[in-house]
C-alpha cells in the first residue's frame, strides 16, 4: 500500500504548480476543467511516483489566515531528499528565494533532521533527510 496523492486547494493553481516543480522536481499533468462544476485541476508526479492534486474551485472556503496556528486537518506534506546537505541547500535556497522558514534546519526529538516552510499559499512543507 502506498499514498496515491495528496490534494490541495488552491488560489493560485499556476503559482502553485510552479512552486511545486522548480522546487520538488514534480512533472505537471494537463490541466484538468469542469465549466459546469467551475473547477480546476492538476496532477503533478513526484520522482519516486506519488503525486499532488492542486485544485481550485469558486465555492471552496478559506481556513483561518493565521499561518502560524495549527488546525484540526491536514498539517503538513514531508519530502525526503536524502541527506542533511541537501535539507540545507534547500533551505537556503528557499530563504534566497524569499520563502518563510519556520523551523530548522534542525534534528527533532524523534529523529529527523529537517526544516519547515511555507509554500506559495500558506500551506507547512517539511523538508528532511
Amino acid at each position: 500500500m502506498k499514498i496515491e496523492h495528496v490534494a490541495i486547494w488552491c488560489n493560485s493553481l499556476e503559482s502553485m504548480s510552479s512552486f511545486y516543480q522548480h522546487y520538488f522536481d514534480a512533472k505537471s499533468g494537463e490541466k484538468y476543467e469542469n465549466q459546469a462544476k467551475k473547477f480546476s485541476s492538476y496532477f503533478l508526479t513526484l520522482p519516486e511516483g506519488a503525486r499532488i492534486e492542486l485544485m481550485s474551485m469558486a465555492s471552496f472556503q478559506i481556513l483561518p489566515s493565521d499561518l502560524y496556528v495549527q488546525f484540526t486537518g491536514l498539517a503538513h506534506m514531508a519530502f525526503s531528499v536524502g541527506s542533511e546537505e541537501k535539507v540545507n541547500q534547500m533551505t537556503e535556497t528557499f530563504i534566497a528565494d524569499g520563502y518563510e522558514v519556520l523551523d530548522g534546519p534542525r534534528w527533532t526529538g524523534d529523529g529527523y533532521y529537517e526544516s519547515v516552510i511555507l509554500d506559495p499559499e500558506g500551506n507547512r512543507v517539511e523538508i528532511t533527510v
